[in-house]
């Protein structure tokens, strides 16, 4: 199953046409962290994370976490834990994943710069809600019920082509 990303706002899967956004610069196969860009690329994904305090679990095949009021996403290249999930601390820039809006209600980790992360690639390359298709750092954005939607369909084995 593939999940296309064919420009800056629509992504397909199967029959289902959704609306979407991506990074502010576009889409680019080079990405650099804080460049604006959603990198070009196929990827796959790896977990879903949620707020259990506003959104049941979902129904889906893909492994499923809570979000925590401590979880970060490390986004700071020279740090040894870039482009992963940590507890919140000082000293360490890191996106917070628990957060007053709704962005992070539900989140794909899609498989980007994961395994051995090289620092300044980029991080944190989410599919993640949005309520006004505004351009993003890098991630990928639907409506709260589209991406509900693509959870019933997606397996384990899905992957995301960005072009």
């Amino acid at each position: 199953m593939l999940i296309r990303v064919k420009n800056k706002d629509t992504l397909l899967l199967d029959d289902f046409i959704f609306r979407c956004a991506v990074g502010k610069s576009g889409t680019k196969f080079n990405k650099k962290e804080g460049d604006f860009y959603t990198p070009k690329g196929t990827f796959g994904i790896k977990k879903l994370y949620y707020r259990a305090d506003r959104i049941k679990k979902p129904f889906t095949k893909i492994i499923t976490k809570k979000i925590k009021k401590n979880m970060g996403w490390c986004n700071d290249s020279e740090n040894n834990r870039y482009n992963s999930l940590i507890k919140l601390k000082s000293g360490v820039r890191s996106e917070k994943m628990f957060r007053k809006d709704n962005k992070y209600d539900l989140v794909l980790i899609l498989d980007y710069n994961l395994k051995k992360p090289i620092p300044f690639k980029g991080s944190a390359i989410f599919i993640h809600i949005t309520k006004d298709y505004k351009k993003t750092a890098g991630c990928v954005t639907l409506k709260e019920k589209d991406l509900l939607i693509l959870l019933k369909l997606i397996k384990k084995n899905t992957k995301v082509k960005i072009y």
